[in-house]
């Protein structure tokens, strides 16, 4: 069975500062990111030898495990891509044209997605997802990584709210974080992971 890896950043450790600090970043992807990664390569070989032996007393549990680490080890991923150093300011290219046209204005987007982020339940995620079902983007969130989202979308921008993600440098102002991670984003990212799914 191939395991999953960590992946390395796209950037060094202290690239997103001084929006988002070194300490941080290093934490939270060498500790907390590869805590993912273990947990889903754990949860999969749990499943392979319950499948080996026939005994599926613990499905429930382990199948449980590998939707939580599996998602945690994917939004990850995708919150790493979804920052650069330099990034931030109003959506260039073909994701301006959808968030003028799903939401009104980036004003307006950017205000909702801050807002939900903002108002994640305890631990969780504020993602922009393109749905290729209603051909359109739309704003949700993830408690922890897997609850609460809609099948068959595509994520597409991550923004980390868990405590760890910030709790360093911005200790409990999650709203501080959300808005110096505007200054992050990193547009040709997103735009690459669209690929027009979102279009009607």
């Amino acid at each position: 069975m191939v395991k999953h890896e960590l992946p390395e950043l796209p950037y060094p450790y202290n690239a997103l500062e001084p929006h988002y600090d070194e300490q941080t970043v290093k934490l939270h992807h060498d500790a907390h990111h590869k805590a993912y990664i273990d947990g889903l390569n754990n949860a999969e070989a749990k499943l392979a030898e319950a499948r080996e032996k026939g005994d599926f007393g613990l499905v429930k549990h382990w199948e449980r495990e590998l939707a939580f680490h599996g998602s945690g080890h994917i939004l990850h991923t995708l919150f790493w891509e979804s920052m650069k150093p330099g990034g931030g300011g109003p959506a260039t290219g073909k994701i301006a044209e959808l968030i003028d046209r799903d939401f009104g204005s980036f004003d307006n987007f950017k205000k909702q997605f801050s807002a939900a982020a903002v108002a994640v339940e305890g631990s969780g995620w504020a993602l922009l997802c393109c749905n290729p079902t209603f051909g359109k983007l739309e704003i949700l969130t993830a408690e922890k990584h897997q609850n609460l989202t809609q099948w068959g979308v595509i994520p597409i921008l991550a923004l980390d709210v868990w405590e760890h993600a910030y709790y360093l440098k911005y200790q409990n102002k999650r709203t501080a974080f959300v808005e110096a991670w505007w200054n992050l984003v990193n547009w040709d990212g997103v735009n690459s992971r669209c690929k027009c799914t979102c279009e009607a």
